[in-house]
């Protein structure tokens, strides 16, 4: 078997669960500062679609980790 080996590269998260995953908005709907702590689901006032929270986060750091990975890919 072959051996796994793993990179993690940070990004940075800020604005991740404001920004709507689907078109790439920060709406007027999304969850803003501390108030908007208790805020778990929200819908895009840009496009419509319903974000949770957490998820919606994750979805948009995974797009930046892959930015970053296609950045450091060589053009040949």
């Amino acid at each position: 078997m072959g051996q796994f080996s793993a990179v993690f590269e940070e990004v940075n998260e800020a604005y991740t669960t404001q920004t709507c995953s689907s078109c790439g908005e920060i709406s007027d709907n999304s969850p803003k500062g501390r108030a908007g702590l208790r805020i778990r689901e929200w819908i895009c006032s840009d496009c419509g679609s319903v974000n949770d929270r957490d998820l919606n986060a994750a979805r948009n750091i995974l797009v930046l980790g892959h930015e970053r990975l296609a950045e450091e890919i060589p053009v040949l």
